[in-house]
């Protein structure tokens, strides 16, 4: 039964506990966006004065060979400005990027209750959540997106326990993307002075996750947000956005670009994977890398997927600037903490109010 969009607790029950998200608010017939989704003014992304992000992608199957050194500056020059970048020939099939993209609509597009099996209070595996929103008990206003997260322990594990509706294509999706994934931080740490190898690696991704996003039509995008402004809080982000876009970040204010803290849009691109740098690492490299503001505009045309992999150190990491990086700077810009600490305060909040998990640890002197 549709919910009453007067209704915010039944229109709460509605989306939330029983587990019809968004979508069945959108199957429901809805021509406006209900209150709740409301963005305040200051959070609606206006489209029309927002340009394009025009950098080029970079094609990492040039970094075995010649043009590895020119290559990898490419990767550190993008990490130290914008902090997100796009990569072709990346070693992941163009055939399996686009089977990814339509099991995500196949996996939403399933009856509200067999999706409902996995919402957080009641799934049969803890590393399984299906939801709607981000913090939804704790935001001003609600955010136009439903998802699936999927946390990788082992192969096995996932087998098992991910939905089988997307399990293999998930899985699939994780270990053909680890060699990219090592290229692209062996690339990072080696400017930082760092040499990964297998004794070290699982301390910056150590824990990974795979998300299926779905943004259904919204009558009002205008009004609403995808997902609302925030910065990813591990490693290294690998997106897989449709054709349709949305993804906008803003320009760091301490960086030699234009457009300071301005939106821009990062353009879908036919076979690319988007890469973003998170917290993470912007803590270890003591603030060179830059883990910048996003965020998912909706749209009224087509709904639209997205597929992150988030990678992460375990739990039990402690973080801190890496020495060979203070011992070039003098100093550290952020103090140590526990990933697992990090972990709650952005769980715990809302987007909007999730940043102030990095302030928590910067230093008192901002980087220049």
């Amino acid at each position: 039964m549709a919910p009453s969009l007067d209704d915010e607790s039944s229109l709460f029950n509605f989306v939330v506990r029983d587990g019809n998200g968004v979508k069945g608010i959108v199957d429901s017939g809805i021509s406006k966006v209900p209150r709740p989704y409301i963005q305040p003014p200051a959070e609606q992304i206006n489209k029309k004065n927002a340009s394009k992000c025009e950098i080029p992608p970079i094609d990492l199957s040039k970094l075995d060979g010649p043009e590895h050194d020119e290559v990898a500056n490419q990767i550190v020059r993008a990490a130290e400005t914008l902090g997100f970048f796009q990569i072709v020939n990346h070693g992941v099939p163009i055939q399996l990027l686009d089977s990814l993209k339509q099991t995500a609509h196949n996996f939403f597009g399933l009856p509200a209750e067999r999706k409902a099996v996995y919402r957080k209070e009641v799934s049969p595996s803890p590393l399984v959540k299906y939801g709607t929103s981000f913090v939804p008990e704790k935001e001003k206003a609600l955010e136009w997106k439903d998802y699936i997260s999927m946390a990788y322990t082992n192969e096995n594990e996932a087998l098992q326990q991910w939905p089988m509706e997307c399990r293999d294509v998930a899985l699939q999706y994780l270990k053909t993307s680890h060699e990219m994934v090592k290229k692209l931080l062996d690339v990072l740490m080696a400017n930082l002075g760092v040499e990964l190898d297998d004794s070290n690696i699982d301390a910056f991704i150590g824990k990974k996750m795979v998300n299926m996003n779905f943004y259904p039509t919204c009558p009002n995008p205008e009004l609403t947000v995808g997902v609302g402004r925030h910065s990813d809080m591990g490693t290294l982000t690998i997106l897989l956005q449709d054709g349709i876009g949305g993804l906008y970040v803003k320009v760091p204010e301490d960086i030699d670009m234009e457009k300071k803290e301005e939106w821009v849009e990062i353009p879908p691109v036919p076979g690319a994977l988007v890469i973003n740098i998170g917290d993470m690492l912007q803590i270890w490299s003591n603030g060179r890398y830059k883990s910048a503001e996003h965020r998912v505009r909706t749209t009224s045309t087509k709904s639209r997927v997205s597929i992150p992999i988030f990678t992460s150190p375990q739990a039990t990491q402690k973080v801190a600037p890496l020495p060979q990086v203070i011992e070039k700077d003098g100093m550290a810009y952020y103090r140590e903490f526990l990933f697992s600490d990090y972990m709650n305060s952005f769980f715990g909040n809302a987007h909007d109010e999730g940043l102030i998990a990095m302030k928590l640890y910067d230093g008192s002197t901002k980087r220049e």
